[in-house]
């Protein structure tokens, strides 16, 4: 795309473009309109208008470059949306040119900046007042079209959050969220913070409220509802490579966002999860649980991947939903565990840990009494009173296999 072009940007109206390409004719520079988070709405296209590679870029990645290392730029933006009037700002680097730039109010409401590269004469009088006119103009499309965006978000988060809690038909939730027959496949990305002990995780609404401005932004057809503790996110029409990217960078971009006071840096940690691609929204009920499977082993895991899909992190789930099945019916533990482990709780003895440091190394004993500190001999006479105190078969691999999944519970509680 040559930045002398005006497609529509993510529902920008033609209105913008227009008054972008008014601005420049009398400021006689390129004009741009950018919201708060720096993304660019529209442009202008005059031709034999100057530029620099700053512009060129924004206008190509329909954002600003980040200004992450370079605190100057950030400075100006916020000297721009702290003014009244507007701000004439020198150039940053030997390859940019100056810029003015006015901030983009509805009353006290900050909603952008209005931003125009100053012409070969400078910018006089009628071009501040072309720009602060176009500022106000700007608000007033802005605004129209956020309400109409606004409108249309919360339709798709409730068609959504109905769909996942089972309370529609396909066919129903199809024509809700406005997927024709042909939409497929679908995937389900699940977002939650990570639960850290010594640290608040952020209000589920305001997670919630970034995410869906950052998902309408990466992806148009994204539909974003919050439930439970959980943003999910449904994404048609992408390729895992293309999912997996776009939530990698959900977690990255909407944790910087959840940084309370502004400058501080740092990000919020997160974790997102990976639903398979499914063809049918009939089954958007069984992505959401595969989700949550993920989440609830990696939300409150500091050492577990930022991003995950269920093949990444099987076992864990499976360990969580025998737990479960433990708790539910106590009888299906094996006694002599369950013994061996109150043993040593009271009598201050080691047992359990022998027995489950064993079963890890698959039956080296070297290895096993290598790691618990102890001689081979010792971790042997261990072994030998489990089986004779609590009587454990350990020679019998489906006996290993149960006592080995209880120690591991026993170990993670």
């Amino acid at each position: 795309m040559e930045p002398t072009e005006s497609p529509m940007l993510g529902g920008t109206s033609e209105e913008l473009f227009a008054l972008a390409n008014a601005v420049a004719a009398v400021v006689g520079g390129p004009v741009s309109v950018e919201d708060l988070d720096r993304r660019v709405l529209a442009y202008s296209s005059l031709p034999d208008q100057r530029m620099d590679e700053l512009r060129r870029r924004g206008i190509l990645e329909r954002q600003v470059p980040d200004t992450a290392e370079r605190p100057e730029q950030q400075s100006q933006y916020r000297e721009v949306l702290a003014a009244a009037g507007v701000v004439r700002l020198p150039p940053l680097a030997e390859d940019e040119l100056p810029r003015a730039a006015a901030a983009i109010r509805a009353g006290d409401l900050p909603l952008g900046t209005l931003w125009a590269i100053e012409g070969p004469a400078g910018l006089d009088q009628s071009g501040e007042r072309a720009l602060l006119d176009g500022a106000r103009l700007a608000a007033l499309h802005m605004l129209r079209r956020r309400s109409a965006a606004e409108l249309d978000l919360h339709a798709r988060e409730e068609a959504l959050r109905g769909a996942l809690s089972g309370h529609w038909s396909a066919a129903e939730v199809r024509f809700r969220l406005g997927l024709s027959e042909r939409t497929h496949p679908v995937t389900l990305v699940g977002l939650a913070p990570l639960r850290l002990p010594d640290r608040e995780p952020p209000e589920l609404t305001r997670l919630a409220a970034v995410a869906a401005r950052h998902w309408s932004a990466v992806h148009a057809e994204a539909a974003v509802t919050a439930l439970g503790s959980t943003v999910y996110a449904l994404l048609p029409e992408l390729d895992p490579t293309a999912v997996r990217r776009l939530a990698e960078q959900a977690v990255s971009t909407v944790g910087r966002s959840l940084v309370r006071t502004p400058g501080e840096g740092g990000t919020t940690p997160l974790r997102a999860a990976i639903s398979r691609p499914a063809e049918e929204l009939s089954e958007l009920t069984e992505l959401r649980a595969e989700v949550d499977d993920i989440l609830r082993v990696t939300a409150y895991d500091q050492q577990a991947p930022e991003t995950a899909d269920l093949t990444e992190v099987h076992a864990r789930v499976l360990l969580a939903h025998f737990a479960d099945e433990l708790a539910r019916r106590p009888r299906l533990r094996h006694p002599g565990v369950t013994a061996m482990v109150e043993h040593d709780r009271t009598q201050h003895t080691a047992y359990a840990a022998s027995t489950a440091a064993w079963l890890d190394a698959v039956g080296n004993i070297a290895q096993a009494a290598e790691r618990l500190s102890v001689h081979p001999n010792t971790l042997k006479y261990r072994l030998r009173r489990a089986r004779e105190l609590f009587g454990l078969d350990l020679d019998h691999p489906d006996d290993r296999l149960s006592c080995w999944l209880q120690l591991r519970l026993q170990q993670r509680q």
